[in-house]
């Protein structure tokens, strides 16, 4: 594995504030991402500090496939960048997530948006994420986790209304 930044391996000294975004558009997608909300909340280092209603997408890139429900969690965690980036990767697994098509359906899918403001170019993690920005499903619901959110200074809500796919974004009503 490729050196990792400093940043990304070291344990903050307090919880610090961290977006992850879930999706799922193979399986029962809500069961799916039922037990992946669950597992943040029962893991040690992480508490949950608010879950986004569910929100029904068309899917962005890649081969003709179902919609997806997306959510977001707002989470307060002490660990480590890549130490979070691993619990999603086996979060993804325990799904039986496969990566054979980029962009491709997927049972689970895990993604750390933003964590306390980390900047990284690293090839295995990239903070903020780089195309979250440009995405309505995942800026939508965390607007609605959190309707004071920025990402890069720019208000999150701001910058899902300006998203492409920002039309196709539906809220899924009872979604907990």
């Amino acid at each position: 594995m490729q050196d990792l930044d400093p940043q990304l391996v070291a344990q903050p000294a307090k919880p610090v504030r961290s977006v992850i975004a879930l999706g799922s558009n193979l399986g029962d997608s809500a069961s799916i991402l039922d037990v992946a909300v669950e597992a943040f909340r029962k893991a040690p280092d992480i508490e949950i500090v608010a879950v986004s209603p569910r929100a029904k997408t068309a899917p962005v890139g890649g081969p003709e496939q179902p919609d997806f429900l997306n959510q977001v969690l707002i989470i307060q965690t002490s660990r480590s960048p890549y130490g979070l980036l691993e619990f999603g990767h086996k979060l993804e697994q325990g799904a039986v997530r496969v990566r054979d098509v980029r962009w491709g359906p997927r049972t689970l899918d895990v993604d750390l948006i933003d964590i306390d403001n980390v900047t990284s170019q690293h090839p295995v993690l990239t903070l903020p994420h780089p195309r979250a920005h440009e995405r309505a499903f995942v800026l939508t619901p965390w607007s609605w986790a959190d309707p004071g959110a920025t990402l890069n200074g720019v208000p999150v809500a701001e910058l899902a209304a300006r998203a492409d796919d920002a039309a196709t974004v539906h809220l899924v009503e009872d979604s907990r």
